[in-house]
Parts: structure tokens; sequence; C-alpha cells
């Protein structure tokens, strides 16, 4: 067996980008993902909603950590990135790029699912609770947002 100079291929990279937020439902990250049309697969985590970039190549993840900073005005949120077997974290608030991150700061406290889902080691189809952006219409997308609204005024 030959061990090859690049361990990438070893990861069969294809890339990987990810926005972590701190938005405790993934449902209504998905969904607020779906009216300002962002591509993602939004999965529930210990730490916020991750969101799982469908479109890894040119500047999609650019675009879905931008819109997803402005949407959640105020708040940071870091963009992780798998690229030919190198990680990389930025920082993004309201839509303007901030510092790069080491990533693996970033990842020392991180909860497994991120990991297992930035290495490809764990299909979104493996993971419950996941809610996709993709196909949810905009009248779903409102009422998910409006139940949701009204779940967090209750006592």
């Amino acid at each position: 067996m030959s061990v090859p100079d690049d361990a990438s291929s070893l990861l069969g990279d294809v890339g990987v980008a990810i926005v972590v937020t701190p938005v405790a439902n993934a449902e209504a990250l998905a969904a607020t993902c779906a009216v300002a049309k962002v591509a993602v697969d939004v999965v529930p985590s210990p730490v916020g909603a991750l969101a799982r970039c469908r479109t890894t190549d040119g500047a999609g993840p650019a675009h879905a950590a931008d819109a997803i900073s402005r949407l959640l005005r105020g708040v940071p949120i870091v963009l992780l990135e798998r690229r030919e077997g190198q990680i990389t974290a930025s920082r993004w608030l309201d839509g303007d790029r901030g510092d790069d991150l080491a990533p693996g700061l970033v990842l020392n406290d991180a909860p497994e699912v991120l990991e297992d889902l930035l290495l490809g080691v764990t299909a979104l189809d493996e993971i419950e609770g996941v809610f996709s952006s993709v196909g949810m219409s905009r009248l779903k997308a409102m009422r998910v947002l409006a139940r949701v609204a009204r779940a967090a005024r209750r006592p």
C-alpha cells in the first residue's frame, strides 16, 4: 500500500463549508435562509445551529456567511471551510468579514457533530433534526418563523 504525500486525498475532499451560529432552533435558521434564498442544510448542535452550505465553490460560502450574518444583525458567526485538506475559519458580523481565526481554537470545544461534518465523517442523512432551506417555500418559512416567535413569547 502506498501513502500519498498529500493526506487530503485520504479524506475524499470535495470542499465543505459550515456557518456556525448561536441560533437555538435549526428549523428557524433554515426558514430564515429560505427567505433569503441561501441554500443550506441546517443541523442542530449544543452550541447553536450549523448551516452546511450546499454550494462550496467560488464565492458560495462567503455569500452564505454574508447573508446569514446580515440576517442575524449584531450577532457574530463563524465560517469554517475545509478545502484541499486545509481548514480555515473567519468571523463575520453584519455582512462584513472580520478576522481570520485559528481553526484549532474554534474547534477546541466544538461539538462532535461539527467536527464530523467538517471532516466528512458523518453524512447529513445520519443526523436527526436536519432542516433544509432548499425547497422550503416562502409561505412555509414564514409559518415556521411565526410559530417559533410565538413559542419564544410563551412564559
